[in-house]
């Protein structure tokens, strides 16, 4: 059955006209993992996750990495043995520069000094011998960048810490929260069976009949997160928008996702 987007109405597998309000209905195919009818333009199948336009790339050929020899470019390598002449060219010695400072020499010899001539000076030290030179290097501090510390105590050094995103889902009803799974990308919500076991179990929380065993995915793409229908008896709902299998959703923080008709079994998503 096609459900129609514009009054949600059941019509026959193949109609392309919706036979209540004439809403052009969407065009389906059969994944070709399993069978399942999804439409042409979903990205993947909502019965066994099987990526659709991966298999699409295929059945259309793909562009062949050989390359047409026509089109290749022709090298042209060098005659061998050929004579070329290369004339020669004398080039003129170049005269060193000139400096434009002239070092002075460190002064370490004797210094004369002349007998004063008045007789109260006592007589100067006829050679005096000058101290070698010392160079002396002035240590250099290197500063401490230190975060200042939140109860005036000591300073602690800043650190960088990194932050992984998280995601969860508030159920409405008993405001209980429920973590995603952050190794899986493709998270599966129902209830316990042999087929499709749920990641996320929802049989403990009220009126979760309503729900069905193997009922929504929800797929992690990088930042992203993407809802989509499995094929549940009473659908999925977005904002109290019904989500047509074979399509998905881009949650958004806030996003009320319902689980069944009625509101009955309801969630918040939400990303800290």
């Amino acid at each position: 059955m096609i459900v129609c987007p514009q009054c949600h109405q059941e019509n026959p597998d193949g109609a392309k006209i919706c036979e209540n309000c004439s809403y052009p209905l969407p065009v389906t195919t059969n994944c070709p993992n399993c069978g399942a009818v999804v439409q042409a333009d979903a990205a993947f199948c909502g019965q066994c996750g099987f990526d659709l336009k991966a298999s699409a790339g295929k059945e259309e050929g793909e562009v062949s990495s050989e390359t047409d020899p026509a089109v290749m470019p022709t090298i042209v390598s060098p005659i061998s043995g050929a004579d070329i002449d290369i004339p020669s060219v004398d080039i003129p010695d170049l005269d060193q520069p000139e400096p434009l400072v002239t070092p002075e020499p460190l002064v370490s010899g004797t210094v004369n000094l002349e007998k004063s001539s008045n007789p109260n000076t006592p007589d100067p030290i006829e050679e005096e011998e000058l101290p070698p030179t010392i160079a002396v290097s002035t240590p250099v501090a290197t500063p401490v960048v230190s975060s200042p510390s939140p109860t005036g105590g000591k300073a602690i050094p800043a650190k960088t810490q990194l932050q992984e995103q998280s995601a969860k889902l508030l159920h409405i009803r008993t405001d209980t929260d429920i973590e995603l799974p952050v190794n899986l990308s493709v998270i599966h919500i129902g209830k316990p069976n042999d087929r499709v076991p749920p990641d996320i179990d929802v049989s403990g929380f009220p009126d979760s009949e309503v729900v069905s065993r193997s009922h929504a995915d929800i797929r992690v793409e990088g930042d992203s997160y993407y809802i989509e229908d499995t094929g549940s008896s009473n659908g999925t709902y977005i904002n109290n928008n019904p989500l047509t299998k074979g399509n998905r959703h881009k949650l958004r923080p806030g996003d009320r996702i319902s689980l069944g008709k009625g509101d009955l079994v309801s969630f918040l998503f939400q990303v800290s």
